[in-house]
């Protein structure tokens, strides 16, 4: 029994760190403008890589995923 509840736990460990990370992501998307994504990168100079870790790896991905969106809308791909 105590595998179940260690398992049921863990689970709903995932899911809210999930939702949390969800969370950060659709907060972070709001950072668009220049100056927006300057005045971020500034906050997050004031904290160490290891703290700002998660932050970025999100901030890269969602660049890659705009870049990518542009490069597709610049050559008329549609899909």
């Amino acid at each position: 029994m105590q595998f179940i509840r260690n398992a049921r736990t863990a689970l709903a460990d995932r899911r809210t760190a999930r939702r949390a990370h969800r969370q950060l992501s659709e907060e972070l998307a709001a950072f668009r403008t220049a100056a927006e994504r300057t005045e971020l990168d500034l906050m997050l100079g004031r904290h160490t890589a290891e703290e700002t870790r998660e932050i970025q790896q999100i901030l890269s991905r969602q660049d890659a995923e705009r870049r990518y969106r542009d490069t597709l809308q610049v050559t008329g791909y549609h899909g």
